[in-house]
């Protein structure tokens, strides 16, 4: 049975599950290389930051992070799950288990960026109770990203 997991952004197979994610948005996005922001997996080893997988026998099948803004804010992060393993609920069981440990955490608030021709992703995050917002940061500029944000405080249940 798959079951979600920390992992260290070290791990191997976490690099092998990011290389296929990169590869898969760059054809997405016609071989934009700038439609996905440079991301350094390091950057998820600091002070409130997590990088849950789904295991799968000695396997991961999937992956999402949450990386510190600040004291009240963290970005979802590089969710992602391979071609052959979608269609499963385990994208929902990463974001989820992400947002129990923001709260646990002490976050007040999610934000995210996903990109304009993934439905499924963007299906995922509004069901799950995020909220359109103007694109911030590297996504600013971006026509073709959509952003989105969880408030946490107020909210619970999940």
């Amino acid at each position: 049975m798959p079951t979600v997991i920390d992992v260290p952004p070290t791990d191997p197979r976490v690099a092998a599950l990011l290389d296929a994610q990169e590869a898969e948005l760059t054809a997405l996005y016609d071989g934009d290389p700038t439609q996905s922001e440079p991301f350094d997996p390091r950057t998820l080893a600091g002070e409130g930051s997590v990088l849950l997988a789904v295991q799968h026998g000695p396997e991961l099948i999937a992956c999402g992070a949450l990386r510190r803004w600040d004291a009240h804010t963290a970005e979802v992060k590089r969710m992602y799950t391979r071609q052959g393993d979608r269609g499963n609920g385990h994208a929902r069981r990463i974001l989820h288990a992400l947002i129990d440990r923001a709260r646990r955490l002490g976050y007040a608030r999610l934000v995210l960026e996903t990109g304009d021709r993934q439905p499924d992703a963007i299906a995922l995050y509004e069901r799950s109770g995020f909220v359109r917002i103007p694109n911030y940061g590297y996504y600013a500029t971006i026509e073709s990203s959509v952003c989105y944000e969880l408030p946490l405080a107020d909210e619970q249940t999940g």
